[in-house]
């Protein structure tokens, strides 16, 4: 899959939202067992529910189709019932800007006039979207941008699903009924990584990720999510037990004092707590190795010794080390490393036996980099004094 590169350009695609039916349910964001309960409390008959559920299911889900009256292997009086009781509607795309990399970040507009932003990030072998799952985020992580922006609301699974479905709208992906079946997935793979922690919005992501992993809709393996988390120590081994998706952790030290600075929640569940349920999440999910996220921020995390001391806590865990050059924001309190610096870090991870990729810098030209996500309604106005008094520093 190959992308060539553009000069940043900002897409104006403001939606007006259409009234939808008094009652109406919206199909997007449903799981198997939802819709299943909703088309038979609209009257579809018991004996025809097992047909009518996969029919609608595939229409919405595989093919991405938003009009009733396109379903045409349903009969004409189905279908008026499904628009008398049904609508199928995403979230509002309301601009979409364009990296000199190819990144694309995309501001969305959810319910209540809310916005979060969403990231897809194309390279050679594979196209991977950056999901939100809140609105702002309530852990204040002090290297990151989004932290800086209070937590509003969990998104639905509809709001976190039509992120998927407005960015296949955007490629140009859904397949096209009756044609050849195309294997090229230019949206490849989803990292809830975006604005929010996602075990704080547990039920809305287990049921939005159900939907992308249904073999007979968005049809995304397991193998391609990774679900990102803080810490959020209780969640894990749930998300080990009803998601099964791989695992990355924001780790980003290797002392308690220094996490409790940069990754607040470290308070309430300490490295050690942490360690202790990530041990256990490979046997309960049959997952592959976790992934430590750990953001490089010149001379707080990125000395010899805290390479050595990273080796040794994660000692045991079947695991790779992604690091992150910081990507600065207006405002933030740190610096990124030097590159020396961060080669010399990897280099110690290299030689202890653990892969230590750098990340490559994506879309920082249009803060859609990873820590940088904010939409753009709800940005504080915050000096770097203040900040870094909120981080302690």
């Amino acid at each position: 899959m190959s992308q060539t590169p553009t000069a940043p350009i900002t897409q104006d695609v403001m939606t007006i939202p259409r009234k939808l039916p008094e009652g109406a349910a919206n199909l997007v964001g449903m799981t198997r067992e939802g819709m299943r309960q909703a088309l038979l409390d609209a009257g579809t008959p018991e004996k025809q529910i097992k047909m009518r559920l996969n029919q609608v299911w595939q229409w919405v889900y595989h093919w991405g189709v938003r009009d009733f009256d396109q379903m045409t292997n349903l009969a004409k009086d189905y279908r008026a019932l499904l628009k008398d009781h049904f609508v199928i509607e995403l979230p509002e795309m309301v601009s979409k800007l364009v990296s000199e990399d190819g990144t694309r970040k995309y501001l969305v507009r959810i319910a209540g006039g809310h916005e979060v932003e969403v990231v897809y990030i194309p390279e050679e072998d594979r196209g991977t979207l950056c999901v939100s799952s809140q609105v702002g985020c309530t852990l204040t992580c002090s290297f990151c941008h989004t932290g800086t922006q209070k937590l509003v609301r969990n998104l639905t699974p509809g709001e976190i699903v039509g992120q998927i479905m407005l960015a296949r709208d955007d490629l140009d992906e859904w397949p096209t009924p009756g044609k050849p079946k195309d294997e090229t997935r230019l949206l490849s793979n989803i990292v809830l990584m975006g604005m929010g922690e996602p075990l704080y919005n547990f039920e809305g992501v287990r049921d939005a990720m159900k939907i992308a992993m249904d073999g007979e809709g968005i049809a995304l393996s397991r193998r391609r999510i990774t679900l990102s988390t803080s810490g959020v120590v209780p969640e894990i081994a749930r998300a080990a037990e009803e998601i099964g998706c791989l695992l990355a952790v924001s780790f980003h030290a290797t002392t308690d004092e220094v996490r409790d600075k940069l990754v607040p929640i470290n308070k309430r569940w300490n490295i050690e707590t942490l360690l202790a349920a990530l041990k256990e999440y490979p046997r309960l999910s049959n997952s592959e190795r976790i992934t430590f996220e750990y953001v490089m921020l010149k001379d707080v995390n990125d000395s010899d010794e805290d390479a050595r001391r990273l080796v040794r806590l994660i000692s045991g865990i079947p695991a790779k080390i992604n690091l992150i050059p910081f990507n600065e924001w207006p405002g933030s309190p740190y610096q990124r490393s030097d590159w020396t610096r961060i080669r010399k870090f990897a280099d110690i991870i290299h030689k202890a036996g653990y892969a230590s990729p750098i990340r490559t810098p994506r879309g920082e030209d249009i803060m859609a980099a990873c820590g940088q996500l904010k939409s753009a309604t709800e940005r504080a106005r915050k000096s770097r004094a203040e900040i870094a008094r909120e981080a302690g520093l």
